[in-house]
């Protein structure tokens, strides 16, 4: 057992019987080394990483490299989703040496934590001009011993390099109408007509684009915009990517044609295709959409939900084979073969399921096997049918080994998930979603927010973390929770937001609007991270940005306002030239040229006419709308301060940029008061 036990962190834990002798990311850590005088190896990566799992079974469980490793080396082993900013910073350096990067990261650091070496998976032998993990490590050891003022001479100018890549986007005006313009422009000129999403293989899912995608629409009434979110919603729904039996999507598709998954499930990804799909049905009215962002709901909820009420990080990409033989592969837990549907289904619903779900003899995957999905071609099929058909198959599935959960709660992606499920809740009369949401919110107050309202990043089995919370977390959480006090009417969670927002404002800001990923009093890495565009989840300076708006429509807050302004600063510069990694700044610029609109609904908790203007008002489209409902005369929401009852009858009240449109009593007013108004 080495310093990796009694960590939080389930991939740290995978690695604690490791004959390597680990140390997790500390001052101590690099103590040793220079008290050793070695190199730092610093691995890095996540539990639900499938090369991550290969290096370790190959390397870091062989007892020769182990002994070389602890010999030459002091090795640090980092989950980078719980230190983000420790990943985000060395990436960057790989990036930057090699145009690359990805996970396992595997980084060379002096004693005083300069990188001077790069890669990212090593094999156990040489492979496809790729050196073995030893030859590296025996190279690196050659130079520390032999060229050590070469190592040093390159630690520090790549040190240098990193500092001097500061941003100041903030203080260049807000992005109007020419740059939105343009950023569509550009993603029609990436979108894929034939197969939806952006760019060729590998896919992932465009969810902030889409978002932006949606609001643009919401706003202008752009067909083209709505044209690309809606078909890429549905190739993707139609897709392996999907889970056609259990609901939920995997990480991406290997193939531009969203057949093949790489198979582990993320919680953000999820968080955020359930608010796309519900947002789609909030638009379009689409079947698909609303059983897709139900389905993916109801799979956060099943598989990702804690004991403790927060929901957790992955379901990993690999299972045990179901033969038994104790063999771990990729989508063990997923794939069918026309065999395996014959043994469940017999035999003419199991030809029925080949047509239906694109299971082919010679396989969609590796070794015959095939990942479900809903060809366009399988023609109408009896509905009936098909759900006996799904419900044996999810049956049969659940017997198989299932994937390891990697049951790290983390704050931002909470974040994310509670609006999530608040919204589908609201949007679909489905209150116990709403129920699981502030379950979620209540853990995040509970166990992760202190007296000085700074977050802690992550909790495991009801204990906190040691790690502060980075801006997404902040801004995310904040987001979470002005959505659910927008569905439930309960304002305590706006207080919340704004306790946190207000942790953005003195902690993470800059001097020229733009933004840090880690508070001024963070740990000091050798740059202070920085990035405001998305990767897999929102930028967390987009995503502040877009929390601080919301929160200023809500409470007049012109600091807040200005912040969020300032911030936007860097999607005017960066939307037109790089719109698929800037969505969720997009789509806050849309929410900014719209207003945002304030809708306050008053009247008596209960009331069949109040919950009727309630629902109406969160399935309004404009861009970014806040809601605050509540009865006459309360306090809870700033919004509701001096708006009373019409002839003692519920009423909304729609305000925007200063202008409030007289109050109505009316669904279908309120309707169009919240219609595109450019």
């Amino acid at each position: 057992m080495n310093r990796l036990a009694g960590v939080t962190s389930p991939y740290l834990l995978q690695h604690a019987d490791n004959p390597v002798d680990w140390w997790p990311w500390t001052p101590e850590a690099f103590e040793e080394a220079r008290r050793r005088d070695v190199p730092v190896l610093l691995s890095v990566g996540y539990s639900a990483c499938h090369w991550c799992h290969v290096m370790a079974h190959e390397s870091f469980e062989d007892d020769d490299t182990a002994a070389y490793l602890n010999e030459h080396f002091v090795s640090v082993k980092v989950d980078r989703e719980e230190r983000p900013d420790v990943d985000a910073v060395y990436m960057e350096a790989v990036q930057a040496a090699t145009g690359q990067g990805g996970w396992p990261m595997t980084v060379f650091l002096t004693p005083g934590a300069q990188p001077f070496y790069f890669g990212t998976y090593f094999p156990p032998a040489p492979r496809h001009g790729m050196p073995s993990f030893r030859q590296v490590l025996e190279g690196v050891t050659a130079a520390w011993a032999d060229r050590r003022g070469e190592v040093d001479e390159v630690a520090g100018k790549i040190v240098r390099d990193l500092a001097g890549r500061a941003l100041a986007y903030g203080g260049q005006g807000t992005p109007g109408e020419e740059e939105l313009a343009q950023a569509l422009l550009g993603l029609t000129r990436e979108y894929d007509p034939a197969h939806g999403g952006f760019g060729g293989a590998p896919k992932f899912p465009p969810s902030m684009v889409l978002e932006f995608l949606l609001r643009h629409y919401a706003r202008t009434g752009a067909e083209g915009a709505l044209q690309m979110a809606a078909d890429t919603c549905e190739a993707m729904a139609r897709g392996g990517i999907y889970d056609q039996l259990g609901g939920g999507f995997a990480r991406y598709s290997v193939d531009r044609e969203w057949v093949t998954p790489h198979f582990e499930k993320m919680l953000y990804d999820n968080a955020l295709l359930c608010r796309v799909y519900a947002h789609l049905w909030r638009v379009t009215g689409s079947d698909l959409a609303r059983r897709v962002a139900l389905e993916t709901a109801d799979f956060m909820v099943r598989e990702l939900r804690t004991p403790e009420g927060g929901l957790a990080s992955a379901l990993d990409a690999d299972s045990a084979l179901p033969d038994g033989s104790g063999e771990h592969a990729e989508g063990a837990y997923y794939v069918w073969t026309p065999g395996g549907l014959r043994d469940v289904l017999g035999e003419d619903d199991a030809e029925f399921a080949m047509r239906y779900f694109g299971v082919t003899e010679e396989g969609t995957f590796e070794h015959g096997s095939s990942v479900l999905r809903l060809p366009q071609d399988a023609g109408v099929a009896d509905s009936g049918r098909v759900a006996s058909v799904r419900e044996r198959l999810l049956a049969a599935r659940d017997q198989r080994p299932r994937p390891g959960r990697d049951d790290k709660v983390v704050a931002a992606w909470n974040g994310l998930a509670i609006a999530a499920l608040a919204e589908a809740g609201g949007y679909f009369d489905r209150p116990d979603l709403v129920e699981r949401a502030t379950e979620a919110a209540d853990l995040l107050v509970r166990l992760h927010l202190d007296d000085g309202a700074r977050l802690t990043r992550t909790s495991r089995d009801g204990r906190a973390g040691a790690n502060a919370g980075v801006l997404e977390d902040y801004a995310d959480v904040a987001e979470g929770f002005l959505a659910l006090a927008s569905v439930s009417g309960e304002g305590a969670w706006l207080e919340f937001a704004g306790l946190l927002l207000d942790g953005v404002l003195e902690r993470f800001t800059g001097p020229g609007g733009q933004l840090y990923d880690t508070a001024r009093d963070a740990e000091r890495l050798i740059r202070r991270p920085q990035d405001p565009t998305d990767n897999a989840a929102p930028s967390g300076w987009t995503a502040a940005a877009g929390a601080l708006l919301s929160y200023a429509a809500h409470t007049g807050s012109e600091a807040h306002r200005s912040e969020a302004e300032r911030a936007l600063g860097v999607v005017k510069a960066l939307g037109p030239r790089a719109p698929r990694f800037i969505g969720w700044g997009l789509a806050a610029a849309e929410a900014l040229l719209d207003g945002p609109r304030e809708v306050a609904v008053v009247g008596a908790p209960g009331d069949t006419g109040m919950r009727s203007l309630h629902r109406a008002a969160l399935l309004g489209t404009a861009p970014g709308a806040v809601v605050a409902a509540g009865g006459p005369g309360g306090d809870e929401f700033p919004l509701l301060a001096d708006r009373p009852l019409v002839d003692g009858k519920p009423a909304a009240y729609v305000c925007r940029r200063f202008v409030c449109a007289a109050p109505v009593t009316e669904v279908e007013a309120l309707r169009r008061e919240l219609a595109p108004r450019g």
